[in-house]
């Protein structure tokens, strides 16, 4: 099986590009014959340069041209796009069907069905473009990047590709991280079919189990803004006086900051080696995952499970999939301090309870989330959509 993998870089790395990277990796080490085709926003910088993007965004000839070659020359039988925003545009797709090479996509967000990508704006979940053609109301709101212009954009995009019905009839599987997701895709405006839209979690490398007894130390690691849950996390340390240290950095450093120097139990670290996070998180009690939006798979949640660590998290979207409540984790109501303060100190006053989810997180990576698994998984999608491919065109050809 030759494969080919398509991604759009962004300009600043996140775990999209983590996770293409990683399964790329994953192909190659069980011998897999891959090749990649990759795009970046480094060169948008202007206001002419972002206008630029924003109108080949729809259609970009220049990628659908660097597509075409690459297939020409490599003759993939499968291509697996992780990311086509801005640069590589839905002409990849219409390249790709071209050469009649069936595709793959991974929906590592929401960008198809809201133009904000992560249903979430001004501070709170946003979900009325799931179901509009074109989302006029998050226009106005300026949903992406704070601009009307820019949020216009990605929804013309969108919109004009549901309407050409791009979306339904030029990808042939979708790959989505949780049910929640996937029940938001296929009851929206996408109007894909059913069987289109699969489940298919990402991995992490092994990090190690770390101690069975732990010090009662709760950890924070992630960007420092506000759909993190950010002020919520500073508010249930603060009042509760929870031990808590945080990894990371953003535009709310300060005020973590402000709140460590003020409060003895908190500690704050700043960014930190991957060394450092994995050693972290190996003796730390739990994991707090305070997100007041809708998750995909944060990665750092399963780092923590394979190193047996439980995940305290926000009863919220995928986060109820991935964190079972008193299995491998304990959840609590998304923005209530007092809740998660319950929580916390729930599990860093019980060591048995503690062990016990301990036990029950390293389990959920042994049997979902580790690299093995995910390649099971990916090829048996890649395998399932060649299948369903062939059996198409040979039924084709008997009906001609």
């Amino acid at each position: 099986m030759r494969i080919l993998l398509l991604h759009n870089r962004y300009q600043q790395a996140g775990g999209e590009d983590v996770v293409f990277r990683a399964e790329l990796e994953l192909l190659r080490t069980h011998g897999h014959a891959t090749d990649t085709l990759e795009f970046d926003n480094d060169h948008i910088q202007s206001a002419w340069d972002k206008l630029l993007t924003g109108l080949r965004s729809l259609y970009n000839p220049s990628s659908a041209r660097l597509l075409k070659k690459k297939i020409e020359a490599y003759q993939p039988d499968i291509i697996h796009i992780h990311n086509f925003f801005p640069v590589g545009s839905p002409s990849l797709l219409y390249a790709a069907a071209a050469a009649g090479v069936p595709v793959v996509m991974t929906l590592h967000n929401y960008r198809l069905v809201c133009p904000s990508a992560i249903l979430y704006t001004a501070g709170q979940i946003y979900e009325r473009s799931v179901n509009k053609i074109l989302p006029w109301d998050a226009i106005r709101r300026g949903v992406y990047r704070n601009s009307r212009a820019q949020t216009a954009s990605v929804a013309v995009m969108t919109g004009v590709h549901k309407i050409l019905g791009t979306w339904r009839d030029k990808v042939d599987r979708y790959l989505v991280l949780t049910d929640f997701a996937r029940n938001i895709i296929v009851n929206s405006s996408l109007k894909l079919r059913p069987e289109q839209v699969v489940i298919k979690v990402n991995s992490v490398p092994d990090c190690g189990i770390g101690p069975v007894q732990r010090q009662e130390q709760l950890l924070f690691i992630g960007r420092l803004t506000p759909e993190k849950g950010i002020e919520v996390l500073l508010s249930a340390a603060e009042k509760g006086k929870l031990p808590l240290h945080i990894i990371g950095d953003g535009p709310l450093r300060s005020e973590v900051e402000e709140c460590a120097a003020r409060c003895p139990s908190i500690i704050y670290t700043g960014f930190s080696t991957r060394e450092i996070v994995a050693a972290a998180l190996q003796h730390a009690r739990a994991l707090i995952v305070a997100s007041t939006w809708y998750e995909g798979m944060p990665l750092v949640v399963l780092e923590a499970f394979a190193a047996g660590t439980p995940v305290i998290a926000s009863r919220l979207g995928g986060l109820g999939e991935l964190i079972q409540h008193e299995v491998n984790g304990l959840h609590f109501e998304p923005g209530n301090a007092d809740d998660l303060i319950a929580q916390a100190k729930r599990l860093c006053g019980d060591s048995e309870l503690a062990v016990k989810l301990g036990q029950s997180a390293r389990k959920s990576y042994d049997t979902r989330y580790s690299p093995e698994r995910n390649y099971q998984q990916l090829v048996a999608i890649y395998q399932s959509v060649l299948t369903d491919r062939t059996a198409t065109n040979e039924l084709e050809k008997a009906l001609h």
